[in-house]
């Protein structure tokens, strides 16, 4: 690996000047945080980067809060910035961010007058057109946790072909994360959407379609991602090809993830799939356990906009029971401009 001069503090002012156009401008990053029983669990997600911060921010629901109490038991988490679609960048580096979270859902309000604020800046065309009030309704979607990520290591590469040595960033002093707001009382909700039962059609349809595709292991010092560059379907799960320049050998649990979404964002696909990953006589083969539950929003305009509604209605009685477990008062939707 090519050692890049690091300085005295890791933020964004400091990172390589290369790198951060690509983590300030992309729509979406494979975060990946780490289960009980020590499955890499990666996700696509909005990344954020406010200079005052010194993260790489992402978010969960309030309603669905998994992504954020996994990191809160397991700092070690990483995020992958493969996927430029929307960025307006021409072939930017990918970039791997290994790092510790800190979770925050201290200030519930703050956190959801920062989402409003972040994402309507960020994804304008997401909420072009939708009714006002009716954006002020959607505080199961819209009220928050934010994981705030401290870069320990960064590396990167001229493509996802990952064909030469990355060159990888690291503050000359080891960064400490600030401590996660503590953990709220009560049992976590359980998933809230069922998972398909046959994971072999989606993975046939999304291959055929979905140009995304990442995998997500646990390495040395926690999870570590990296792009798919060939992917096929093999008796029990998929068989991959990876570029020759991998941050770590994949071996054991793992989970792969297929997605896709316009420039726009005004639709999304995912699937994710977990496993395990091994080297089988001449490439890599992924076994799958099962198919993760997807939040996907595809169709037409009409067809994504009952999708999305029919999802936060289902949510919106753990809008209440999760505030009341952080015991805080059920956060207000303030669009710019309310206040």
């Amino acid at each position: 690996m090519s050692p890049c001069p690091a300085p005295q503090d890791s933020d964004a002012s400091t990172w390589p000047a290369e790198i951060v156009p690509i983590i300030r401008k992309a729509i979406t990053v494979e975060y990946v945080s780490v289960s009980r029983r020590g499955l890499p669990v990666m996700v696509p997600v909005t990344p954020y980067i406010e200079d005052d911060h010194g993260t790489i921010d992402v978010s969960t629901g309030l309603t669905y809060p998994a992504k954020a109490e996994r990191a809160r038991r397991n700092p070690r988490v990483a995020l992958l910035f493969s996927d430029p679609v929307g960025s307006g960048l021409q072939r930017p580096p990918v970039v791997l961010v290994q790092g510790l979270a800190s979770v925050r859902d201290a200030d519930l309000q703050a956190n959801t007058d920062r989402y409003v604020r972040l994402t309507m800046s960020k994804l304008p065309a997401a909420f072009k057109g939708q009714p006002k009030f009716m954006l002020r309704g959607l505080g199961a979607y819209f009220a928050r946790i934010w994981i705030e990520v401290t870069p320990t290591r960064i590396l990167w590469w001229p493509s996802k072909a990952l064909d030469t040595e990355p060159q990888e960033w690291v503050p000359s002093n080891a960064p400490a994360a600030t401590s996660s707001d503590p953990a709220p009382g009560g049992h976590q909700p359980p998933p809230w959407l069922e998972p398909p039962r046959e994971w072999r059609t989606v993975a046939r349809d999304a291959i055929r379609r979905l140009e995304q595709r990442d995998l997500a292991w646990i390495g040395v010092d926690g999870p570590v991602a990296a792009p798919i560059t060939g992917l096929a379907e093999s008796h029990d799960g998929f068989k991959l090809t990876l570029g020759p320049h991998l941050p770590e050998r994949p071996e054991g649990p793992a989970t792969l993830t297929l997605h896709a979404h316009p420039a726009s964002f005004t639709s999304q696909e995912n699937h994710t799939f977990v496993g395990e990953i091994a080297w089988a006589e001449d490439s890599y083969v992924f076994r799958v356990e099962r198919l993760l539950a997807d939040v996907s929003l595809a169709g037409n305009t009409l067809t994504r906009s009952i999708g999305f509604l029919r999802k936060v209605r289902r949510l919106r009685p753990r809008l209440q029971e999760e505030a009341a477990r952080r015991g805080q008062p059920v956060p207000t939707v303030r669009l710019p401009g309310d206040r």
